[in-house]
């Protein structure tokens, strides 16, 4: 499933609407795979978006993931703390010596 550039709350129900088809193809490919390379504009809706399709592919028998999810998404996930849930954790901050 790819999410636009756009997925605010005004953009976020007819992702909604396509969910079920797309569980149904994770449902055959074992895995829904959420590709958020593309998200450029998005808000606390996007997360709630990611959730259901988490929970909707759990519940199909899928593994659920979230691929090129930017950090500022990371951070709101974290900021709601479902980012460790949507297997979005805080990128690894550089080691110093």
């Amino acid at each position: 499933m790819q999410l636009p550039a756009q997925s605010s709350l005004p953009h976020v129900q007819p992702l909604l609407q396509a969910l079920p088809a797309a569980v149904q193809a994770a449902r055959a490919a074992g895995v829904l795979r959420v590709d958020a390379s593309a998200l450029q504009a998005y808000d606390s809706s996007t997360i709630s978006l990611l959730l259901e399709a988490r929970r909707q592919a759990l519940a199909a028998g899928a593994r659920f993931e979230v691929a090129g999810a930017p950090e500022p998404l990371r951070a709101l996930a974290q900021l709601y703390g479902v980012d460790e849930l949507l297997s979005l954790p805080a990128a690894a901050s550089p080691s110093t010596p």
